[in-house]
């Protein structure tokens, strides 16, 4: 393993605050970042030391994009893997495209951690219109279809509690391949966020109680609750089986429902994550910073803990416009993402406050 020496150029597929946070974490270590993205609102070109404008699919732009690089990373699952592959002859490309095609598709996804014997909910797949009856037949009402491809925050998913919900489902999740997942009985919301390095070397940080409000989380709490911690050990086995299977790099995270048969499985992320944010002041090293030392080959830092209790609350729509009372906290520490416009349901910045 050789460390990419600062100075060194990170590539970064996707302009969102994820990207925006790695390229922040990566100027600290002396990096320079460029960061690929389509035209939009790219917060994270605010941080960065080059940007470039281009479709994830444009072969030709990516070749050129690569070739400014030294390493690239992504902060987007749904980045198409077949521009990847082509480019991946030119520089290297952490977490492997492989990572990208499982967490891709939903179905993938799932019989991947079952074959590493992991728990999920009960699932069947809906291809065409026709087979909707019977995969939610086959599963169960209630349960929830979603889109086996693309799809975040809620989007392209559909609760059904009753066969009512079932005369235009097809339409409300954009007419493309459905699967239907069995709603879990569950106490609690969790997630496993470990990094790995590219030596193999794995480690965790304590896994965040997740409350999520209509599909999008709202809160990130540690400590998690007796449950969770007594489950934590299980699905942070699982976890590390799925990144050692894919020859992982980086941070990698993995949902799961606290059971009463255990640790469910419910996705994961081949990217650092929202349940993650809590890191940055509440952990020795931040997921970003770790991620960045992971994909240049740099030692990983300590994922302790540093406070009793920490709590991360995303910040959604106008939430923001309270930017002074939350800065009157002295236990709160703000990050706004610099977004043109705060929309319902759209995340515009998240507050860590930490209990010492």
């Amino acid at each position: 393993m050789t460390a990419l020496p600062p100075g060194s150029t990170i590539g970064i597929l996707g302009g969102g605050q994820l990207g925006r946070m790695l390229a922040v974490a990566a100027a600290q270590l002396g990096y320079r970042c460029h960061i690929y993205a389509p035209a939009g609102d790219n917060v994270a070109f605010d941080v960065a030391a080059q940007s470039s404008i281009g479709a994830y699919d444009d072969h030709a732009a990516l070749k050129d994009f690569a070739q400014q690089c030294d390493v690239v990373t992504f902060e987007f699952e749904n980045v198409p893997v077949a521009p990847l592959e082509a480019i991946a002859g030119l520089v290297p490309i952490y977490p492997p495209a492989k990572a990208l095609e499982v967490a891709q598709d939903r179905d993938a996804e799932k019989r991947f951690v079952r074959s590493l014997g992991g728990q999920t909910a009960n699932f069947a797949i809906a291809n065409v219109p026709g087979d909707v009856q019977a995969a939610v037949d086959a599963v169960g009402i209630p349960c929830i279809l979603k889109t086996i491809r693309m799809g975040y925050d809620g989007k392209g998913q559909l609760r059904v509690t009753s066969q009512d919900d079932l005369a235009d489902a097809w339409a409300q999740t954009g007419a493309q391949p459905l699967i239907a997942e069995a709603m879990v009985q569950f106490d609690a919301e969790f997630s496993v966020i470990l990094v790995r390095g590219q030596d193999g070397e794995i480690r965790f940080w304590d896994s965040p109680h997740n409350v999520h409000v209509g599909g999008i989380l709202a809160t990130s709490t540690l400590p998690s609750g007796a449950l969770v911690e007594s489950q934590q050990q299980a699905a942070r086995d699982m976890a590390a089986a799925v990144a050692t299977k894919l020859d992982y790099v980086g941070v990698f995270t993995a949902e799961f429902f606290a059971s009463s048969a255990g640790p469910l499985f419910n996705e994961i992320a081949p990217r650092v994550h929202n349940s993650g944010h809590w890191t940055i002041e509440g952990a020795a090293t931040s997921q970003f910073e770790n991620h960045i030392r992971a994909i240049c080959g740099l030692p990983l830092g300590s994922t302790e803990t540093v406070a009793a209790r920490v709590e991360m609350q995303n910040l959604i729509g106008d939430d923001g416009d309270a930017f002074a009372q939350i800065l009157a906290d002295p236990a709160a520490h703000l990050h706004l993402y610099g977004k043109a416009e705060a929309r319902p349901g759209r995340k515009i910045g998240h507050v860590t406050r930490l209990y010492r």
